[in-house]
């Protein structure tokens, strides 16, 4: 299903990053996929991509902006009005769940990434479905 969504994905953890890119380009076989290594500068190099984003996948405590500034930019720029942003967080305590629901993320998936179950959490998100996987 994912054949043309465009996933983007701001995380500063190497191995996350591997991970994801396994997960989204050879096990979901994603229709693309671009992975941020830091957010400074985030608008504006969203902007230089090709397409931009179906979906973004944040890390919470990413730097030197955090996931709840990021996801602040997000919303107040009307091109990413549509756009679904979920949270990609080792962070699962339920203060922790309530802050990314009032913040305004559209959903949350716990790490580490779970190779048997992410398949299918991405499809759900891709069809509608809001996602709290934590």
């Amino acid at each position: 299903m994912s054949h043309g969504a465009h996933f983007l994905y701001v995380e500063d953890d190497s191995l996350s990053r591997e991970v994801m890119q396994i997960l989204l380009n050879e096990v979901i076989d994603a229709g693309s996929v671009t992975i941020l290594p830091t957010s400074d500068n985030f608008i504006e190099r969203v902007r230089q991509l090709e397409h931009l984003p179906d979906f973004i996948l944040l890390d919470i405590y990413v730097e030197p902006v955090n996931g709840y500034d990021l996801l602040t930019q997000i919303r107040a720029d009307s091109d990413f009005a549509h756009t679904k942003v979920i949270a990609v967080t080792a962070s699962v305590m339920s203060t922790e769940v309530a802050l990314l629901k009032a913040k305004g993320f559209d959903g949350a998936i716990a790490k580490p990434l779970d190779f048997a179950t992410f398949p299918s959490l991405i499809h759900r998100i891709e069809a509608g479905e809001v996602i709290w996987q934590v």
